[in-house]
């Protein structure tokens, strides 16, 4: 989807934060509990996969989005599949935090289960895929002007630019009918190699960008 999250290419969010020297795996506790409740959530207990996991962040409000720091952005992503899923009501984490405050807040009471019928067709995302890919090594190609409303991992800056193919990558499952449950569909994947200038114009600073591609959203040039 085209969200406040697809921040590559967009003006004005800033300059880019380099990486903290010796940074530590968690700065504090409570990041490492969030981190396990969204593996938890990555589970039987949703159902749900890594790409319904991103999905449920995608859709976090703009505003929200910006302000909240990258773990509160993983608890609002487990909130969001936890209530979709009916493990948990409408309504249930903010009447247990009231009660936490002192308030005598009745909980919701459990919705139906509503937990996707996903079983995946082997560990991780890599997959097998019996057809010969589209594009070579050394290839130039065109990525397609994509509009949706649901999951993609096609950036919009890079779309309706040509590159090159760089290298084809192993076949991986599709995220934009995966996130939905509606197959893995898996496909042959290219990093492809676009010059700074077909992004962002003839005056941008000159350098190359590499970006991991799914076979369906490029054509041949």
């Amino acid at each position: 989807m085209d969200g406040v999250h697809d921040l590559g290419g967009m003006q004005n969010m800033g300059a880019v934060q380099l990486p903290e020297p010796n940074e530590p795996v968690f700065h504090e506790p409570w990041e490492a509990r969030i981190f396990a409740i969204g593996a938890l959530c990555q589970s039987r207990l949703t159902g749900a996969n890594l790409d319904a996991f991103r999905f449920a962040i995608d859709r976090t409000p703009p505003d929200e989005y910006l302000a909240l720091p990258y773990y509160n952005r993983w608890l609002r992503m487990a909130e969001t599949l936890l209530t979709e899923t009916g493990v948990l009501a409408p309504g249930a984490i903010d009447a247990r935090v009231r009660r936490r405050l002192g308030e005598r807040v009745a909980e919701p009471p459990a919705p139906e289960p509503n937990k996707p019928d996903y079983k995946a067709t082997g560990p991780g995302s890599l997959r097998q895929v019996d057809d010969p890919p589209r594009f070579a090594a050394g290839q130039r190609v065109r990525t397609v002007d994509l509009q949706t409303s649901g999951h993609t991992r096609l950036p919009r800056y890079v779309r309706r630019r040509e590159g090159v193919v760089d290298r084809v990558q192993p076949a991986m499952v599709l995220p934009d009918t995966n996130a939905h449950f509606i197959a893995e569909n898996p496909q042959h994947v290219y990093s492809v190699r676009f010059d700074s200038t077909e992004l962002w114009g003839p005056e941008a600073e000159r350098f190359t960008t590499c970006v991991d591609l799914y076979e369906s959203y490029l054509e041949a040039v």
